[in-house]
């Protein structure tokens, strides 16, 4: 589980990257569910508050930046 300030210490290209990889690791995990893989149940729930987490503080710094102008 990544927090809120370890997201804002990283730049908009790494959370671009890391939203890359947490929307894979969310469909890897629909897909193993759907095939009857046993996966945790916990970890449907924390990669989307992960990705949900880190689309805030994009947001919040893109909001930075505009104001910034």
């Amino acid at each position: 589980m990544s927090t809120a300030k370890e997201f804002r210490a990283k730049s908009a290209a790494d959370l671009q990257k890391e939203l890359l990889d947490l929307r894979r690791e969310q469909f890897n995990l629909r897909m193993a569910r759907a095939t009857g893989q046993a996966a945790k149940p916990h970890d449907f729930t924390r990669v989307r508050r992960d990705i949900a987490r880190l689309k805030t503080v994009a947001a919040e710094q893109r909001r930075a930046a505009q104001k910034g102008k």
